[in-house]
């Protein structure tokens, strides 16, 4: 594909500095940018922009003085990502049913559905309009899935489980897995059955090798536009918020409560049965023990808020100082005293 500056500023109502009819064939990131591409660059950035090989570059709005030709915008990161859209290759998949998937009885299937070799749709299933079911997909008894949804290859939504509209779930997620409950007598584990499902609201995205458990009684729930990247597990009767991100290898416990906007770098860990404020951040490797507030920014284990986790990261650089101190005062404390 190949358009003029002009053109894609036009796009993502941006405005050109430089040459408007500059040919711009592909996107790429600042280092491997050749000519033709157009990249972005935003502070501390911009003069590695400057210096690469990118026909053009998208910027913020105040960017004054720039060498090449560029396209200003508000926030060019999100700029590029609908530029992304446009220029990405387009797949080529065969609408339809393949004579290759398995359907169950009473299987409800909207007329343009696409269903690829070796999936299966259990007893009772429905897919909606323009869902895509990849290779070796198992979508369970009674199982609902919304709208536009794609589901990669050997991902499973378990029975009775619900998936919303336009939501993306990659390869390997499972989606009402059992919930990890167990009465213990006499030394032995004994499971309890979890009997609710799944439910996933519109526009959310699940990554690759993501476990969300069923809930025991009732729904585990994951909010509507929600994020959750790969190898992350939320437990069973679960209420996840709106508009969360949820990064790699965190894990949540079960009947926790998280608010909207809620943001959980990688690794961070929660107990059960707490509830958590909405329009808060927690850092990477967070635990977080007790219920919280809205609008924390938290660090560390146990939870603080960020500005102190920053005063005892700072205090801690200078043990080694303080204790070297100590040891000399005692050392004169002692020559002291035999004196």
């Amino acid at each position: 594909m190949e358009k003029f500056l002009y053109e894609i500023a036009e796009l993502i109502g941006g405005e050109v500095t430089g040459e408007r009819t500059t040919k711009i064939n592909g996107l790429a990131n600042i280092t491997l940018a050749r000519a033709g591409d157009l990249i972005f660059a935003v502070p501390p950035h911009l003069d590695k922009a400057k210096d690469s090989a990118a026909s053009a570059v998208l910027v913020p709005l105040d960017t004054e003085d720039f060498p090449k030709p560029t396209v200003k915008v508000k926030d060019p990161r999100a700029a590029f990502a609908t530029l992304l859209e446009l220029f990405a290759p387009k797949l080529d998949i065969s609408k339809g049913i393949s004579p290759k998937a398995h359907l169950g009885k009473d299987v409800k299937l909207a007329d343009d559905v696409t269903i690829m070799p070796f999936a299966v749709v259990d007893d009772g299933a429905q897919i909606h309009s323009g869902a895509i079911i990849y290779p070796h997909v198992y979508i369970g008894q009674h199982a609902t899935i919304g709208e536009d949804t794609i589901i990669y290859s050997s991902a499973t939504v378990r029975e009775f489980c619900k998936v919303g509209k336009r939501c993306v779930i990659h390869s390997s997620a499972v989606i009402g897995s059992d919930g990890f409950g167990f009465t213990t007598s006499n030394g032995v584990h004994t499971k309890v059955p979890q009997v609710g499902n799944v439910i996933i609201e519109d526009d959310v995205e699940i990554g690759a090798h993501v476990g969300i458990d069923r809930a025991a009684m009732g729904s585990t729930i994951i909010g509507h536009g929600t994020k959750i990247d790969n190898l992350v597990h939320i437990a069973h009767n679960c209420n996840i918020g709106a508009n969360c991100l949820i990064v790699a290898q965190t894990g949540i416990s079960g009947s926790t409560t998280v608010g909207n906007n809620v943001t959980f770098g990688g690794q961070v860990g929660t107990v059960g049965h707490i509830t958590i404020g909405g329009n808060s951040v927690y850092a990477a490797r967070s635990g977080i023990s007790k219920n919280m507030p809205e609008g924390f920014f938290g660090c560390g284990f146990p939870i603080q808020s960020h500005s102190e986790w920053l005063r005892q990261q700072a205090a801690l650089k200078r043990v080694p100082e303080l204790i070297e101190k100590v040891r000399r005062l005692e050392r004169e404390l002692e020559t002291l005293t035999k004196s």
